[in-house]
């Protein structure tokens, strides 16, 4: 599935909708199933119509997910209701924004923008409201959008919605975090791999790392799945930036990834040992950080050995070897592999 609000990582229901799946199992007609939506909590029915959409997706019913949408909105619009209950015309806007991600998803980028324009147009009706049903739709219809203009190269937009929506979910992580906390993150990674200026990217990490450290304490594996999500994001930025010869700011960025790594993963695993090479290859490469790399490699030879990374072991040893360390253990080496 693409990178879009209806990924399984970007939102794991946190509400009860085996009622509702009921309804469908025992195939209720799609008249019951609207009524029942809208007799139910917002973040019930949304939870519900996300699944619901996920699912047939990855049965490869894309088309017939678009068309239950599309049937459940127009009953909806037909009873006349939705001019007047603000419950069901957010219920509307959310099947827009639902609507919008099947579209990408199927690469139906018109009508992708079709529909999130309805939604947008339906949302701006009260465009100064700050409730939680608003919000939550206005944050993952503008991740869906920035999406959109990143396929399309239009970078400037993609960031601003990015931001719009970074902001959003930032505030509503305050008051449900574990509702929350996992669309921040993704909007995050999404920021991370979208935003084309280094530095405003970098101060935006910044920005939102004590707010995602703080997420990672929660015991919500899907926390922990976007933000595995954002150390590749940021350990790819960390790439260009070495590639381009700028290993000062790859430092950083591998040093971030590294802190966010070690929260998800308590042990020593093969990904921080891939991610600790990358950061003490671009230390070896800044000047005043070359005795500091060499102490973090040799670190990483023992660990290395430790996880029987025969390979990375291999690659240690050459990087050290081609920088000319003197500080190269050779002994320590020889011990490793003729062991007493």
């Amino acid at each position: 599935m693409k990178a879009i609000s209806l990924e399984p990582v970007f939102a794991k229901p946190t509400t009860d909708i085996a009622p509702l799946l009921s309804l469908v199992k025992r195939n209720r007609s799609m008249s019951e199933l609207r009524h029942a939506i809208g007799e139910v909590d917002f973040d019930v029915a949304y939870d519900f119509l996300r699944s619901a959409a996920i699912e047939m997706v990855d049965n490869g019913e894309i088309d017939k997910a678009i068309a239950g949408v599309q049937e459940i909105d127009a009953l909806i619009n037909r009873s006349g209701e939705g001019e007047n209950d603000r419950h069901l015309l957010d219920i509307h806007a959310a099947l827009m924004q639902i609507l919008t991600a099947l579209f990408i998803e199927k690469e139906d980028t018109d009508s992708a923008m079709a529909s999130a324009a309805s939604a947008l147009t339906l949302l701006s009706q009260e465009a100064k409201r700050k409730d939680e049903p608003f919000m939550a739709i206005l944050g993952s219809l503008l991740y869906d959008i920035a999406y959109l203009h990143t396929q399309r190269n239009e970078y400037r937009q993609a960031e601003r919605e990015l931001a719009k929506s970074l902001k959003i979910f930032e505030r509503l992580a305050k008051t449900k975090p574990e509702r929350y906390a996992t669309p921040h993150v993704m909007a995050l990674n999404a920021a991370t791999a979208t935003y084309r200026n280094r530095v405003r990217q970098a101060e935006l990490l910044a920005h939102y790392q004590a707010a995602t450290s703080t997420y990672l304490q929660l015991v919500n594996s899907g926390v922990g799945d976007a933000t595995g999500r954002l150390v590749d994001s940021i350990t790819a930025e960390g790439d260009t930036l070495a590639q381009m010869g700028r290993h000062r700011e790859a430092m950083q960025y591998y040093t971030r990834a590294l802190k966010y790594l070690t929260k998800i993963e308590p042990e020593f695993t093969l990904k921080q040992l891939h991610l600790s090479i990358r950061l003490g290859e671009a230390m070896l490469k800044v000047g005043p950080m070359k005795e500091k790399g060499i102490h973090l490699l040799n670190t990483m030879l023992h660990k290395a050995t430790k996880i029987n990374a025969t390979e990375e072991h291999r690659r240690i040893v050459d990087i050290l070897f081609n920088a000319k360390s003197s500080s190269l253990d050779i002994l320590g080496l020889w011990h490793k592999v003729f062991p007493k």
